[in-house]
């Protein structure tokens, strides 16, 4: 049999531009990639090769004593608890209000969604402020609750944008039409069709919300006073801070003995911190990129 395909030669300027592509990327993968690196290896090494500038790519005198003294923290563990409680119902909270007010944006049947749409889009551009906000949230008796830190925030005007593009590009008027004729309701129709054919927009959604619930800790110091409540990045927060605070009746060895072992205890706060969002990006990202990509290329 003869063989007919050929390859086909790239030229010299094509190999070129390829050989800077791949180096470009090399260089973004080592400058994204060693940061991590990095802090974990510095979370492994001693206090000692830590404050010393010893560790640079792999750990220096194994230990696990930051992680130790972390994870026997009380706190640590009671933030950790209330961080997944807040992201799991701030994100089941946000992401059904975003659905009930994004697919009725989408239709053309909808009456003022229009003047609706650039009352909710104007919020991106102009907001109450912070005291307004605080003096709504203190009216409302939610300060000191965890209701503070479900409420204000729930609904994000980007993903609003998100959802009600994808609600017009893959919910067609036709379908919404058919099954009025078939006696469908509202109702029946949102949880029997729409829901089912929106799985790739709810993951997107679900991903969003819950980066932004675990991360938050900036409405935390405003609303919550009392410290079972706080989530696990305040008391990041606060454990750093009490760290470093340096006294003034310790010698010179005493205060460098606890620089140096503020410094593992923060590398070590950092993996903490951030390995539920490590390891669970990687299992979602193409679901992070066809939403941004919605938003961009469907107006």
């Amino acid at each position: 049999m003869i063989k007919t395909g050929r390859r086909i030669r790239e030229s010299t300027g094509d190999r070129l531009f390829l050989t800077g592509v791949y180096i470009v990327l090399g260089i973004a993968l080592i400058v994204v990639l060693y940061p991590l690196v990095f802090i974990v290896s510095s979370s492994l090494s001693s206090p000692l090769a830590v404050s010393s500038g010893r560790v640079w790519l792999w750990p220096v005198d194994l230990t696990f004593v930051g992680y130790k003294v972390v994870l026997s923290n009380p706190q640590v563990l009671q933030g950790y608890g209330n961080s997944l409680f807040y992201a799991f119902f701030g994100t089941l909270i946000s992401v059904t209000l975003t659905i009930i007010l994004a697919y009725p944006l989408s239709r053309r049947t909808f009456f003022g969604r229009s003047a609706l749409m650039m009352f909710i889009t104007f919020t991106m551009l102009f907001s109450g402020g912070l005291i307004p906000t605080y003096l709504v949230v203190k009216q409302l008796g939610l300060l000191d609750t965890r209701w503070a830190l479900l409420i204000p925030q729930a609904i994000w005007v980007w993903q609003i944008i998100i959802a009600r593009t994808f609600f017009q590009s893959s919910i067609p008027d036709e379908l919404a039409e058919a099954s009025e004729m078939d006696g469908c309701s509202d109702f029946r129709f949102m949880w029997s069709v729409v829901l089912p054919l929106s799985k790739p927009i709810i993951a997107v959604l679900i991903l969003m919300y819950a980066i932004g619930q675990w991360n938050a800790y900036f409405d935390a110091l405003i609303y919550l006073k009392t410290q079972s409540l706080y989530p696990l990045q305040l008391i990041l927060r606060s454990i750093l801070i009490l760290n470093s605070a340096a006294s003034g009746n310790i010698d010179a060895a005493e205060q460098l003995r606890r620089q140096q072992f503020a410094d593992l205890t923060k590398y070590s706060l950092i993996v903490i911190a951030s390995l539920p969002v490590l390891i669970i990006y990687p299992f979602v990202q193409r679901y992070f990129v066809k939403g941004m990509l919605i938003g961009s290329v469907k107006g």
